[in-house]
């Protein structure tokens, strides 16, 4: 394969990936219902259960879809007729689940908790309504909040959920393989995410990583849906090794290939990489006096939203364009009311990356006089 152009993705996923993930996706022609195929798509299970040292407890449910629609299968699947969810939501993915609970649930099965955009959660008061809300079963979150780049603190509530008999369901679509999490220690009982963002494989593959006991008491649950219905598509998956739908095949080769090269690294080898990444990134921003959003104990240290500089000649799509004509794609803010930029430091880049990107970023904003 001839060498492609490397694009530096600052955008919080689909990432930058490597040449060997781009080379997965050239494979032979095969029919999905192969076994040879079947027998990838069971090691690609197995490895996204051992990325979260789950394998005793946990198994992999693959769907083709973005991680929203695994985020609709599990709560449309999980909650049951006489059950309540009680949904936490401090930005745009948080309010995303609400939006998917409302479809499919009774308005009295939604509890909802809902603070402003950035707002650090409230713990104690997490814990106060999940005691005072009758018949609670589920508790859903979102574990990196990507509008913000908050990391939240959902292993808090593990074992305050634990003691009630509450489930607790994680958004984990972009801190899955970036931020260290191990169920036997941290047992969420839903993890939700996909292949696109820290595993720095293809979009088109998301998956829920479930305990198998919890997966198994929704199985007489009636179907809300038809192609996101979690436990069918787990039945199929055990009883026949394939996914019930036409998979994307050559997505699936790349997902495995970025599975052997997250392994390759090490989890903790990446983790630090990333933490490099944003060190540089937060130390540059502060040498350009760009403001951030969150205080740095908040950081996931995977995205950083930047507070848009108040200057007459700042325009974010003029800023987007000429460093995307320069090889570094930056993502928009979408919190209402305040105007901020996104930088996103997962995938395939490194410190020395981050450092080129500053660079340039300086080059703009001193050509643009806003410096």
């Amino acid at each position: 394969m001839q060498p492609l152009k490397r694009n530096i993705l600052l955008n919080p996923g689909p990432a930058t990936t490597t040449d060997t993930v781009k080379q997965a996706l050239v494979v032979p022609d095969i029919c999905p219902r192969e076994q040879e195929f079947g027998a990838l798509v069971g090691a690609v299970r197995r490895k996204l259960v051992e990325v979260v040292n789950g394998a005793r407890t946990h198994m992999a449910v693959l769907f083709a879809a973005s991680g929203t629609g695994a985020v609709e299968a599990v709560i449309s699947s999980v909650v049951g007729p006489g059950d309540r969810i009680l949904i936490h939501s401090n930005g745009a993915y948080g309010r995303r689940m609400i939006e998917i609970g409302r479809v499919f649930l009774a308005p009295d099965q939604v509890v909802v908790v809902e603070q402003p955009f950035g707002t650090y959660p409230d713990v104690a008061r997490l814990e106060e309504l999940i005691d005072r809300t009758p018949r609670l079963t589920h508790l859903a979150l979102v574990h990196h909040e990507t509008t913000t780049g908050m990391l939240n603190p959902a292993h808090r509530l593990v074992e305050i959920t634990r003691r009630r008999g509450v489930l607790l369901i994680l958004d984990a679509m972009s801190s899955y393989a970036g931020v260290p999490m191990d169920l036997q220690q941290t047992p969420y009982d839903f993890v939700v995410s996909s292949a696109n963002k820290c595993l720095q494989g293809m979009p088109g593959i998301s998956f829920v990583i479930a305990n198998r006991r919890c997966l198994e008491s929704s199985a007489d649950h009636p179907a809300r849906n038809y192609y996101f219905n979690l436990w069918r598509q787990h039945q199929c998956l055990e009883r026949s090794g394939q996914m019930p739908f036409t998979p994307p095949v050559q997505v699936l080769y790349a997902l495995n290939r970025a599975l052997d090269e997250y392994f390759e690294e090490t989890g903790a080898r990446r983790r630090a990489r990333y933490t490099a990444s944003w060190e540089a990134l937060v130390a540059g921003l502060r040498a350009l006096h760009l403001e951030l959003l969150l205080p740095l104990e908040q950081h996931s240290r995977i995205l950083t939203a930047v507070l848009e500089p108040s200057h007459p000649n700042y325009s974010f799509q003029t800023m987007h364009d000429e460093l995307y004509a320069r090889g570094f794609t930056i993502y928009p803010g979408i919190i209402p009311d305040l105007r901020t930029f996104r930088l996103a430091n997962l995938g395939a880049i490194d410190r020395t990356d981050i450092e080129a990107f500053l660079e340039v970023l300086r080059t703009y904003l001193d050509e643009h006089g806003i410096l």
